[in-house]
Formats: structure tokens, C-alpha cells, sequence
């Protein structure tokens, strides 16, 4: 043990709460082995392979973790099948270039690119990209088919870490993630925290060290710590052990109220597993199921038998609940080959989400019939998201009259279910008014990204990144006050929800009913328990 190091604390930003202890693992992206180049016929072959492997790995991946992870991932997929970029490398290894080498020089040069681009989209791919490389390298300097394996119950250090990464790493012991830079709001923060790792970012420089405490409440990383840092550090961790086993005691008591009224808990699931999570059963309803998982299976986009299955396997788990089922969200952040278009300056701000569907007809339509057949399986409400004018809305509600009357004429039964919109274009939630929807559902992730101008992902703006800012806050109480006025039910879904320190904001801006990540259930009902015996709650 360094003396230098022994008892260091540094603190960071949280992404994920919860405690790691264990050796100090630091995960560098530097590709130092040595690598004998061959005839250029045989390195075509070699770089052929090392993508072949590449290309498997990426997609095992996707398989394994569906969701957005999966959608992420599909970038990647997508550069190592597109031959535009592919066939350079090619010609430039047949003049003489190693295939690690030209391989290297060539993602190099994109990722320089994307670095440089005035688009902060663009700049967070870099990361992906930087992870295409270093996994093609790997296999080809290496011939390791997968990444190092990481000792059970490590603090992993790294720069940053692209999901594919976090994918990769078995975290079923425990462990943690120790990010000099990073986000609280990127992917792989979403992915930390929905398996509970606790996450700290933005540390800035690290030494090596032997072992580190990470405590994601206060945000802090300890190195080779003393023995009064580690009995402080197991007071903390049990004391919030303890409160998550009070938290979950809670979620067996009645509804949650506050004020008088009460407030619905319900959860958002990525895919039809996430209602495996032991809290899940005691949540009012499905407040947000995302279908983009379906987008990420072999063969393509998938036919309406595979979705039909999927809707209705939600909807008995349900029984009587409430299940609200969110059209497909592609486009922005989730590419999908074939579907999304290819080359826009700006995605987020591109042909995403309800805008796509429509420009997609074809493929939309499956999605409304299989819907419309598990409407009359339970209580389903059907969302659209990234919706900015009511003409959207009514093309999107044309469409579905369409595939129900099509469906009834072939004799099968059908029906229209509620249909509502993703509050999360600040122009809808200005003309909120204007739209004839049955309810509305805030999604303050993305709410808050276009009112506050900055790219969620991007870790440089975090101090930016407030989703309590004023701005957000004023247009969640629009929307709110609207629903009281109409009776059209409102909810928010976005990360906010699943945040103990948003909650009484959410609370006063007069939301009744929050959609949460499983995990966070049992934390958010002991939060409004607190508030409600508090009186102000802060």
C-alpha cells in the first residue's frame, strides 16, 4: 500500500445509489500488445474475422439486455455492416497496411471527427466508437473472444464506459463503478442503476490503488482505506440496508397519500422481465411497458404474432391493472437498422418516435393491430411518444381506428384502446390544451433536455442538466393543472419519479400518480410516507 494513497477520499457526482466494497479495478482503454502483421490477403481475412466476432459479441449483448441498451448497441452493429465505411479499411490493408493498424487509423479518424462536431449527439457516439475499436483490436492483437473478466465485487475504474462494456462485466456479486468522467443521466448510468450498482461520476483523476469504498449517496470514492474508514463506511452501508428494508416494508401497507389524495405508484419496464423484480407485484399498474426491446430481436422488425405475445403476457400479469404501452420510441439515441433513418445532422431533434411511425406506416400498422388485439385482454392504454402537434395525434389515432375495423372485418377480436401522448416536446406541453388525448404521461428525461437545451448523456453539462429547473418545473405544472381542468388522468414516468429529492417538487406541481423504475417502488412510496407525516416534506 502507497502511502501517498492510503485513506484518499475523492468525491463525485451520484448516478446510482448504493455501496461497493472491494479491490480497485482500473479498466484502460490502451491497446498495448504487439501484433505480427502478415500478407495482406491474410489480414484482410484476420480483420474480416475479428468484426465477424465483433459483430457476434455485440449482438449476444443486445440479446441478453434488450431495452435501450439493445437500441444502443444497434449503432455499433450498424458501422461494422456498413461497407461505405468498411471497404476503405479494406483497400488500404491490400496496399500494406497492418489490419490493426488500418483499423485503428480509420476509427481514429471518426472519432476525431465526432469529437470535433458541433452536435452534442455526435460527440457522445465518440464513445461507442472508441469501444468498436478497442474491442476489434482486442480480438486481433489478442484473439480473446471476450473482455477480461473482472474479480466479483470490484469498485471498476475506467474514464468512461460504454454499455457494451458494463454489458460484459457479471456484477451479480456486487461491485461498482468509479467514473472519472461520466454522466449521471447517460446509458449507462439508466443500466447502473436498474440493476442496482452504485455509480459515482465525474471524479476526476485517480490514482491506482488496492481496494476503495464507493458510497453512491454521498458520492464518494475512498482508496486503500484505514480501518476507521471501513467501520464508518459499514455504518453507513447498514444503516442504508436498514432503511431499504424499512422502504420495503412500506410498499405491504396501503396506498401511499399525501394531502389527502392519493398517489399512484406505478412502474416502467424495459421488457417483459423487468416484471420478475420482487417489488414489482405491489405497484398500482404499468405506468410505461417500452416496446423498442422488440426492435432488437433476430430476424428484423417483428411480425404482430411476436408483439401480440408480448403485449398480452403484460396484460395478465396485470390482471386488472392499468397497463400503459408505449408505441415504439426510435430514432434520437436509438437507431434501428432499417427503420431509423440513416445520416440526419441532429436525430434527437430528427424523424423519432410518433414522427417516424407516421412517416412509416407500413410498419406501424403492425404494431396498432397486435395492440389493438391485446386491448381486449385487460386494461391497456396505448401512448405516443415525441409528439409536438395535435395533427399527430389524430393521424396516429386514424391509424389505429383503421387496423381495428380491418381487424373486425377478418372476424378477430379487437378494440380501440385509451390513447394518450408522452408529454415531452416543450410545445406540446405549452398548447397542452389543444390535444384530445384521454391522458398524458410526462417524460421529463427528454422534457428537460429540449427546455434546457443540453444533451442528457453529455457529462459536461451536468450542472446544466437540473430537471428541477424552473423552466421544466413550470411546464410539469401546465400539464398537471390541465388534467385537473379536464379530468384527462396525468403521470410522470421520466427519472425524475424514481428521485427521492424530486419528489416533493413533483408532488407540489400537483401530480398524483408517478411511474418508476422497480428497483426505486419501495424508495419513493417511504419518500411520500416521510412527506406526509412530515407535513412539508421540504
Amino acid at each position: 500500500m502507497r502511502a501517498d494513497v492510503a485513506g484518499l477520499s475523492f468525491r463525485g457526482r451520484t448516478a446510482s445509489i448504493g455501496f461497493a466494497r472491494g479491490p480497485f479495478v482500473r479498466i484502460s482503454a490502451s491497446q498495448n500488445s504487439v501484433r505480427v502483421a502478415g500478407e495482406p490477403e491474410d489480414e484482410v481475412l484476420a480483420l474480416r474475422e475479428a468484426i465477424e466476432s465483433a459483430s457476434e459479441q455485440i449482438a449476444e449483448l443486445a440479446a441478453a439486455a434488450g431495452g435501450e441498451a439493445a437500441q444502443i448497441l444497434e449503432f455499433q452493429v450498424a458501422l461494422l455492416e456498413d461497407e461505405d465505411f468498411i471497404d476503405p479499411i479494406f483497400a488500404t490493408i491490400g496496399e500494406g497496411a497492418a489490419a490493426d493498424k488500418a483499423w485503428a487509423s480509420a476509427l481514429d479518424e471518426q472519432i476525431a471527427d465526432y469529437n470535433a462536431a458541433s452536435d452534442e449527439y455526435l460527440q457522445a457516439r465518440s464513445a461507442d466508437l472508441a469501444d468498436l475499436r478497442d474491442r476489434v483490436l482486442r480480438i486481433l492483437r489478442g484473439g480473446e473472444k471476450h473482455a477480461p473478466k473482472i474479480a466479483g465485487g470490484a469498485v471498476v475504474c475506467a474514464e468512461d464506459l460504454p454499455p457494451s462494456r458494463f454489458l460484459e462485466i457479471d456484477w451479480s456479486p456486487g461491485g461498482g463503478l468509479a467514473l472519472l468522467r461520466g454522466s449521471p443521466t447517460s446509458h449507462v448510468a439508466m443500466l447502473a442503476r436498474a440493476r442496482g450498482i452504485p455509480m459515482v461520476v465525474q471524479l476526476g483523476a485517480l490514482p491506482d490503488a488496492a481496494t476503495a469504498l464507493l458510497d453512491g449517496e454521498s458520492a464518494t470514492l475512498e482508496l486503500d482505506p484505514g480501518a476507521e474508514q471501513i467501520t464508518l463506511f459499514e455504518r453507513r452501508r447498514e444503516a442504508h440496508r436498514k432503511s431499504r428494508a424499512s422502504a420495503r416494508a412500506i410498499l405491504r401497507r396501503p396506498a401511499a397519500t399525501w394531502r389527502g389524495e392519493r398517489i399512484r405508484l406505478l412502474i416502467n419496464i424495459q421488457r417483459v422481465e423487468d416484471l420478475d423484480h420482487a417489488d414489482a407485484q405491489y405497484a398500482d399498474g404499468i405506468g410505461l411497458m417500452r416496446t423498442e426491446f422488440l426492435l432488437s430481436a433476430p430476424g428484423g422488425m417483428p411480425d404482430e404474432e411476436t408483439q401480440y405475445r408480448a403485449y398480452d403476457e403484460v396484460l395478465r400479469w396485470a390482471d386488472k391493472k392499468p397497463v400503459t404501452i408505449r408505441t415504439f420510441d426510435a430514432g434520437g439515441d436509438k437507431p434501428v437498422a432499417g427503420f431509423t433513418p440513416e445520416g440526419e445532422a441532429n436525430p434527437f431533434l430528427g424523424l423519432r418516435g410518433l414522427r417516424l411511425c407516421l412517416a412509416r406506416p407500413d410498419l406501424f400498422k403492425v404494431q396498432l393491430r397486435a395492440l389493438a388485439r391485446a386491448a381486449v385482454r385487460g386494461n391497456l392504454k396505448v401512448m405516443f411518444p415525441m409528439v409536438t402537434v395535435p395533427a399527430e395525434l389524430e393521424a396516429a389515432r386514424a391509424l389505429f381506428a383503421e387496423a381495428v375495423a380491418d381487424l373486425q372485418a377478418q372476424g378477430i377480436a379487437t378494440m380501440l384502446p385509451e390513447l394518450g401522448i408522452m408529454v415531452e416536446v416543450p410545445a406540446a406541453a405549452m398548447a397542452i390544451g389543444d390535444f384530445k388525448a384521454s391522458f398524458f404521461s410526462i417524460g421529463s428525461n427528454d422534457l428537460a433536455q429540449y427546455v434546457l437545451a443540453c444533451d442528457r448523456s453529455n457529462g459536461a453539462l451536468g450542472t446544466l442538466m437540473d430537471p428541477l429547473h424552473p423552466a421544466v418545473l413550470e411546464l410539469i405544472v401546465r400539464t398537471a393543472e390541465h388534467g385537473r381542468r379536464s379530468g384527462a388522468p396525468v403521470s410522470l414516468c421520466g427519472d425524475m419519479a424514481s428521485e427521492p429529492r424530486c419528489v416533493p417538487q413533483l408532488l407540489y406541481c400537483g401530480l398524483r400518480e408517478l411511474s418508476v423504475n422497480a428497483p426505486s417502488l419501495a424508495q419513493i412510496k417511504q419518500t411520500i410516507d416521510r412527506l406526509s407525516r412530515g407535513g412539508s416534506g421540504g
